[in-house]
């Protein structure tokens, strides 16, 4: 059996991708975290449902899954996890029975406290200018909000 001899595609080098820089650099950025996260009992994923829970206290689910791009299926286990270790309440809206509504416990309110240190400790793993690292910040968001809600538009 013999090779096809194929015509590079300039279009198709891998370094001529937008999508592989941003998926290499934050799966690294990601890996930064766990030697933080970990000794914690938490992953990167439910971190950022401290984040958003620290910051908007009771949220309803599919505000968390908003703000964090996250569908349904993958954050229904993570926040039934978090409830199981007793980190988070899940209680039913009063308005809307249909609506459930997330928070932290006291226990997750006192883990959350204790993560105020690490966005610090990973910025001096990244070593990025302050300059370079806030430009860097406001294109991924403006990225995200150019791409948002076209997943499946192509």
């Amino acid at each position: 059996m013999s090779k096809k001899q194929i015509k590079v595609c300039e279009q198709l080098r891998l370094s001529n991708q937008l999508c592989f820089p941003l998926y290499a650099a934050a799966r690294q950025i990601v890996n930064l975290y766990t030697p933080h996260l970990k000794p914690l009992g938490i992953t990167y994923t439910q971190y950022l449902v401290f984040l958003v829970l620290g910051e908007y206290g009771e949220v309803k689910v599919s505000e968390i899954g908003s703000r964090l791009y996250l569908d349904n299926g993958t954050l229904s286990p993570l926040l039934k996890k978090l409830e199981k270790e007793g980190f988070i309440l899940r209680t039913r809206s009063k308005e809307d029975e249909r609506i459930v509504m997330i928070s932290l416990s006291d226990k997750g309110a006192e883990l959350y406290e204790r993560l105020a240190e690490i966005p610090m400790r990973i910025g001096m793993c990244v070593n990025l200018e302050p300059e370079k690292a806030q430009a860097l910040h406001t294109l991924l968001y403006e990225l995200l909000e150019a791409s948002k809600g076209r997943e499946q538009n192509g």
